[in-house]
C-alpha cells in the first residue's frame, strides 16, 4: 500500500486499520493471505508509534488509591476516532490502577503501550456457561444458586509484560479475547484498537468477569519465575470465572485526546 509520508502516524494507522477490519467481524482477518498481509502492515505501523507521536507526555507516578486519588478516576480514556469499522483511543492508568477482567465480545483489537510498563493476563471461555446441572469445584467461598448460571469454566492464555519497547498486544474474537491489564511499577498509557467497536445493540457489549479458581501452578524458582518484557507464559491454567457487574473501584473518565487529528 503507498504510504503518504506526509501523514501522522496516527493518521496512517486509522487509515490501515479502516483496511484490515473493513467487513471482518468473526475472525483475526488472518485466515488469507491479503488478510494477513494487511494485518502485518497494521502491526508494523502501531509498532512504531510513541507517546511524542500523540503529542502524550509521561504522567507523574501518582496513586490511584489513597488520599491522593479518592476523587481521580484510576484510569482515563483519550477519544481518538470511530467508525463502523473500528474504534482508536488511549488509555492512561494511574500508578497501581486496573482495567478489570472485562471481554470484547466478536470483535477483534491491538493494544500499544506508549510509556510506563503493563501486565496483560488474556483469558478464553471453554464452552458455553454452566446449568445448574454441571459439575463445579467446591468455592471459598460458596456460590449462590442464581450465580452459578454466571459461572464460565476458561482459559489463561497467556500472562504477559508489555513496555513501550514492545510490540502489540493482540486479542481475537475467539483467542485472547478476555483480558485484564494492571499497570506495573506506575502510570501506563497505551494506544487501544479495537474492530468493530462495542455497540449493546449489535451483541458488543462489555461484561466483567472475577476469577473464582484456577488449576494449582506448580512451583517454580525465583528466577525461574521471572517473566521477560513481552513474553509470555508457554503454560496455560483452567479457571472458572464468574460473571459480574462493573467493579465499584472502577471506572473511567475522559480527557481531550491531544495528537494530531485523524479524518476518516
Amino acid at each position: 500500500m503507498p504510504r503518504d509520508n506526509k501523514a501522522p502516524l496516527i493518521q496512517k494507522i486509522a487509515k490501515q486499520a479502516s483496511i484490515t477490519f473493513k467487513g471482518s467481524r468473526s475472525s483475526s482477518n488472518g485466515d488469507s493471505k491479503g488478510g494477513t498481509e494487511k494485518l502485518n502492515e497494521l502491526i508494523s505501523l502501531v509498532t512504531s508509534v510513541r507517546a511524542a507521536d500523540l503529542k502524550i507526555a509521561p504522567r507523574k507516578n501518582k496513586p490511584s488509591s489513597g488520599a491522593a486519588g479518592l476523587h481521580s478516576p484510576p484510569v482515563t480514556y483519550m477519544h481518538i476516532c470511530e467508525t463502523k469499522v473500528f474504534s482508536m483511543g488511549v488509555f492512561l492508568l494511574r500508578t497501581g490502577a486496573s482495567i478489570p477482567l472485562h471481554d470484547h465480545p466478536g470483535m477483534n483489537g491491538m493494544l500499544k503501550v506508549l510509556y510506563g510498563k503493563v501486565n496483560v493476563r488474556c483469558f478464553d471461555k471453554l464452552e458455553d456457561r454452566l446449568t445448574m446441572s454441571s459439575v463445579l469445584p467446591s468455592f471459598d467461598p460458596p456460590l449462590a444458586p442464581l450465580q452459578m448460571a454466571s459461572v464460565w469454566r476458561s482459559v489463561l492464555r497467556s500472562a504477559t509484560e508489555y513496555s513501550e519497547s514492545s510490540g502489540p498486544c493482540l486479542l481475537a474474537p475467539l483467542r485472547d479475547n478476555l483480558h485484564q491489564i494492571d499497570a506495573v511499577e506506575g502510570p501506563a498509557a497505551f494506544l487501544d484498537i479495537l474492530a468493530p467497536p462495542y455497540n449493546p445493540d449489535d451483541g458488543r457489549d462489555c461484561h466483567y468477569y472475577r476469577v473464582l479458581q484456577t488449576a494449582a501452578e506448580e512451583g517454580t524458582d525465583a528466577e525461574g519465575d521471572q517473566e521477560q518484557v513481552g513474553e509470555k507464559k508457554d503454560e496455560e491454567e483452567e479457571a472458572w470465572l464468574l460473571e459480574i457487574p462493573q467493579p465499584e473501584d472502577f471506572w473511567c473518565g475522559g480527557e481531550p485526546y491531544p495528537g494530531p487529528a485523524v479524518s476518516m
